[in-house]
């Protein structure tokens, strides 16, 4: 038994981490009163933790590799509690936002390095079965982490869904101390710090910019400045890394087809399956007056169907070509995205099942693929590195997806505070439809990418073996 407190203390970190995501949705309602948030405010509350996830996971996976694992891990289970303490003391929205992007910062040190834990840990046959329940924890994550939300706001109050953290986080740090050996130092890639800088500040900038113009208007010169600064930030990040020794994101992976589609999936799977979920929860609670524990079992349909779907179907899925599994997998949940615009003023929290379904069992289909199928697509010195940005992807969907999303439903629906249900209605399907729009179009781009990298795989070799460096 002692062989698996290794694979536990892994676990826990990555389940905690997952589940921040997801367990912020329910108690959203009870933020904005609490707090007297608007909706932009939420859209931060939320996007602070998945943005610093998305700039932080690269850059400290790489500093995991100079200073090694463990201490690495360690140090961020202890910055997650920390600052997890400080979101459930918090007393307005900017602390709290403030606070959720140290989270953030803590949840990137962890999970930026607990599969190199086990890696380091685990051999042979036990080293599958280790990855395989990190898996299986990740996939439970989100499932578990509404229907916890609703209890513990439900019965207790908002802030407690980070002060439950604490004990995990503290028995988590003294289990990974005891357990995992000492980490090896690679000298490895430097920290690209220019190329950090420039992807956050684009991040930010865009993020910033769409949020931004959705409470002022398009034409609000604070907005449109934010959204050119992030797209200058783009351009420079792209000389960066195209000029670095040592780049965070190598560009010439972009001229791998199959590592592009897989790019395509991850974001695009983010953005069309989980970016709506703040949405649904305003709207279950604020217009159907559902209390949090029922609106986490209301949204609990297409956690536990990806979660059934990827358990049931993974064997037989595993040889299926990409192009199947990723790229007809997002349009599927595309498809999913499409079916919530059944909602309408008269709908009870029943019309939300279909699509829900829908969309789970797409992201059954896709979501066990991508990290494989991108470190298939390149040379093994780089599966590492490709698991990362393949990561930062999904982070990078869900922030500019809820940002989108959000600013939509604004517009559409006339502003969060207070909403007639039928403009509410209104604005939750055009978010609903734009989610759709990003899960078809971004799953037939990963489609024919795949099928072109198929094509082309016997003329792909020489240039595939030129990343190796």
């Amino acid at each position: 038994m002692r062989k698996w407190l290794p694979l536990l203390a892994a676990c826990l970190g990555t389940f905690m981490l997952l589940i921040d995501v997801t367990i912020v949705n329910v108690a959203l309602p009870s933020m904005a009163t609490d707090l007297d948030a608007g909706l932009s405010g939420l859209q931060w509350i939320v996007d602070g933790y998945a943005l610093a996830l998305a700039a932080l996971l690269l850059v400290l996976g790489s500093l995991a590799d100079r200073l090694g694992a463990k201490p690495v891990y360690i140090t961020g289970l202890a910055l997650f509690a920390v600052s997890s303490l400080a979101c459930g003391m918090a007393d307005d929205t900017a602390v709290l936002v403030l606070s959720r992007v140290v989270q953030g910062v803590g949840g990137a040190a962890m999970f930026a390095t607990t599969l190199s834990l086990l890696h380091a840990t685990y051999t042979g046959r036990d080293r599958g079965i280790a990855f395989g329940a990190w898996g299986a924890v990740g996939s439970a994550a989100g499932a578990f982490g509404v229907v916890l939300g609703g209890v513990l706001v439900d019965l207790l109050s908002w802030r407690w869904i980070f002060f439950v953290n604490l004990p995990i986080a503290a028995l988590t740090i003294i289990l990974s101390a005891s357990v995992f050996p000492a980490s090896q130092r690679h000298s490895g890639r430097g920290a690209d710090l220019p190329g950090m800088l420039s992807f956050t500040a684009a991040a930010i900038g865009v993020t910033f910019g769409i949020i931004r113009a959705g409470e002022h208007g398009w034409g609000d010169a604070a907005a449109l400045a934010a959204l050119a600064a992030g797209v200058a930030a783009v351009a420079l990040f792209a000389v960066i890394e195209s000029r670095s020794a040592a780049p965070m994101f190598p560009l010439q992976l972009l001229r791998n087809h199959a590592f592009a589609a897989t790019l395509f999936g991850a974001s695009g799977q983010t953005f069309a399956a989980f970016s709506a979920s703040p949405l649904i929860s305003l709207w279950l609670q604020q217009q159907l007056h559902l209390n949090p524990l029922h609106t986490g079992l209301a949204m609990l349909p297409m956690a536990v169907t990806a979660f059934l779907v990827a358990g049931g179907t993974g064997r037989f899925l595993h040889d299926a070509e990409p192009a199947w599994t990723i790229g007809a997998g997002l349009m599927v949940i595309g498809a999913g995205a499409g079916l919530l615009t059944l909602v309408d003023t008269g709908s009870s929290w029943t019309a939300l099942i279909p699509g829900l379904v829908v969309i789970g069992a797409g992201a059954g289909v896709n979501a066990p693929a991508l990290v494989s199928t991108a470190m298939a697509a390149v040379p093994p010195q780089q599966g590492g590195l490709a698991a990362g940005v393949v990561n930062t992807a999904r982070q990078l969907g869900m922030v500019l997806g809820v940002a989108v999303l959000g600013t939509v439903f604004r517009s559409a629906a006339g502003g969060l505070q207070p909403a007639p249900i039928d403009q509410f209605a209104d604005g939750l399907d055009t978010a609903f439809g734009v989610a759709c729009v990003v899960g078809v179009v971004f799953g037939a781009a990963a489609f024919a990418l795949f099928r072109r990298a198929r094509a082309e795989a016997p003329a792909a070799l020489p240039a595939e073996a030129a990343l190796v460096d």
